[in-house]
């Protein structure tokens, strides 16, 4: 059995009356990357900040790597890498100044610095920038020093926190190579706001919303959810509707326009292929038959909606 990495048991925080988070359990295994979602004021920044000990849980349990957080912080600390949504950057330094500081915090030895220095600007494309001056770099290579500080120390748990805003398209793309590649042997937490990042780069993904955690899916499960059950067809010459009363499955069939149908059937039992056998024999001339899968947004959007309305 894989060990755990982190372990939150029934995390509360409250700011005077206010609950930020309530009762919120999940844990993070090796090997996962972990997508954390939910609306602005939702308590993710709140839970990551408990997570990496910045913010006392006002009840619950934290264990990073075998360790109780309140009781041996300095030990669980050694296994964190964290990259809050602003990265910590004292912008009057080089990058290689900056990264060998954060490598003297982190206790590496004189020995294995300089090693360590140069295998995170590799990972994070930090070479032509290492001599310059951190406050006349573009955002994006700030926010890749950033990234570089928080696995400087070869952490066991790396907690991403908006990692790639402010990067254009081709560096998003590197870091979410880089996030993939981290995630073989670590445990990554990737707070994000865009929804297709967590679909390519990460193994899970739960959602919180007031506080409270809605979905814990693997992103297996989460594609399986998005099939809808729904089939759209278009033809060439109108359908005559009773012919395909005698397929059980199917519950309804929605009429659009310009002979195009959305067929609602049970997602344990598609029947495409016997709709496509009718409408073929038929000789109404198939146009169009496609699956109608769920976007992520919309299942974003619908958990946090019903949330919202309860």
């Amino acid at each position: 059995m894989t060990a755990l990495l982190i372990e939150a048991n029934n995390l509360s925080r409250y700011y005077n009356d206010h609950c930020a988070v309530d009762d919120v359990s999940f844990s993070l295994a090796k090997g996962e990357v972990l997508g954390f979602l939910g609306p602005n004021g939702a308590g993710k920044t709140t839970t990551m900040q408990m997570l990496c000990g910045n913010l006392a849980p006002s009840s619950g349990e934290i264990r990073i790597n075998g360790f109780d957080l309140l009781d041996q912080p300095k030990q669980a600390k050694q296994c964190l890498g964290y990259l809050p949504d602003t990265p910590p950057l004292y912008k009057e330094l080089t990058v290689n100044e900056f990264l060998t500081y954060c490598g003297r915090l982190h206790g590496i030895s004189f020995k294995q610095i300089k090693h360590a220095i140069d295998l995170a600007k590799d990972r994070c494309g930090l070479e032509q920038v290492a001599n310059r001056l951190i406050t006349n770099l573009s955002k994006g290579y700030q926010q890749r020093v950033g990234i570089a500080q928080a696995i400087l120390h070869n952490p066991k748990i790396i907690i991403l926190d908006e990692p790639t805003v402010g990067l254009d398209p081709i560096q998003i793309k590197e870091i979410r190579a880089l996030i993939k590649e981290l995630g073989q042997n670590h445990g990554i937490i990737l707070s994000t706001h865009i929804l297709s990042e967590v679909q390519e780069s990460c193994s899970h993904v739960q959602i919180i919303n007031q506080g409270q955690l809605i979905l814990k899916e693997s992103i297996a499960c989460l594609n399986q959810r998005m099939n809808t059950g729904r089939i759209k067809v278009s033809t060439r010459s109108t359908m005559n509707l009773d012919h395909f009363s005698d397929i059980n499955n199917i519950h309804t069939i929605e009429e659009l326009s310009n002979n195009s149908y959305l067929f609602h059937h049970d997602i344990s039992n598609n029947p495409i292929e016997l709709i496509a056998e009718k409408i073929v024999n038929a000789g109404w001339g198939l146009l169009e038959l496609s699956p109608v899968k769920q976007s992520m947004e919309e299942i974003f959007i619908s958990l946090t909606s019903n949330k919202d309305s309860a």
